[in-house]
């Protein structure tokens, strides 16, 4: 006595239920809008909701929040919207819902996609330089949702003209024995139930002489370089021995310049200067 009282207000956390992703219909062709729609009930506070595309995160989603009949606890969606293509074959869309009520363990729900498109066409040959009297294989190489069915080969616009030497095997022509008569267009056609695509490989057989010529030494280049050196050093010598001719002639010695009784320089070339006139000269010849 007296009586006390205290008073405390309780928030009763409501969990979300699992999460459900609608709006995906298996297939769907390459080129179409899809729009995903994520949705889960009985959230208090909202929950919220976040889209990931193999581990991305997209940002650009629409949310929408509704208070449900018992007016405590919510329904919280989030709509994703994009436009396939072929990479988008197999991608793990997952709509993940956080709510503190989870203890930092998010419910998520994950929608496998499954797109459809035409086959891509690529030729791969067994060698860049097809030659004369070898082998040649020409690979197909086709993907496509559904697989496509087995390649159409034709050359030319037509048929291949000697199923003899040109066998197909799956996706491959196997030419045996290659000759001039094979140049020309080749055409591979992959067909699915979305469509048809093609690509082309243009054949030149190439002579296996041309071709060893090309990768040997070119003995023309190599000859002219040597003549251009010969001419040079021709020529070098022809101007050296009328330089050597052109300067043959008469000097004095040390002796007659009176270099050799001089005490110093400058009497060496007084003395020569006087006795240039008087003095035998010796010779010197440029040989």
């Amino acid at each position: 006595m007296p009586v006390k009282t205290s008073k405390a207000f309780l928030t009763v956390l409501g969990v979300p239920e699992k999460p459900q992703i609608s709006g995906f219909s298996s297939p769907v062709m390459e080129g179409d809008l899809m729009q995903l729609t994520c949705k889960t009930s009985g959230s208090k506070p909202a929950a919220d909701i976040r889209w990931f595309k193999n581990d991305k995160e997209i940002k650009d989603v629409k949310y929408l929040k509704e208070e449900d009949a018992n007016r405590k606890t919510f329904t919280v969606s989030s709509t994703l919207d994009f436009r396939v293509d072929r990479n988008d074959d197999g991608v793990k869309v997952i709509c993940r819902v956080d709510h503190e009520s989870l203890n930092s363990t998010p419910q998520v729900a994950m929608q496998v996609l499954e797109i459809h498109y035409t086959p891509s066409v690529k030729i791969i040959p067994s060698t860049p330089f097809p030659q004369e009297g070898q082998p040649l294989v020409l690979t197909c190489e086709s993907k496509g949702k559904p697989l496509p069915e087995p390649v159409l080969w034709t050359k030319d616009g037509g048929e291949l003209p000697d199923p003899d030497r040109m066998v197909v095997s799956g996706r491959e022509l196997n030419i045996i024995f290659l000759n001039k008569t094979d140049n020309g267009t080749y055409r591979c056609e992959a067909t699915n139930t979305i469509g048809q695509s093609s690509a082309e490989y243009v054949l030149i057989v190439h002579d296996p002489n041309a071709l060893a010529g090309q990768n040997g030494p070119d003995h023309a280049l190599i000859g002219g370089i040597v003549a251009v050196v010969v001419f040079v050093t021709l020529c070098s010598i022809f101007l050296l021995g009328r330089y050597l001719a052109r300067h043959k002639g008469t000097y004095l010695t040390n002796e007659a310049k009176g270099a050799e009784d001089a005490p110093d320089a400058d009497t060496a070339i007084i003395n020569a200067e006087g006795s240039q006139v008087n003095a035998e000269e010796k010779k010197e010849y440029f040989i």
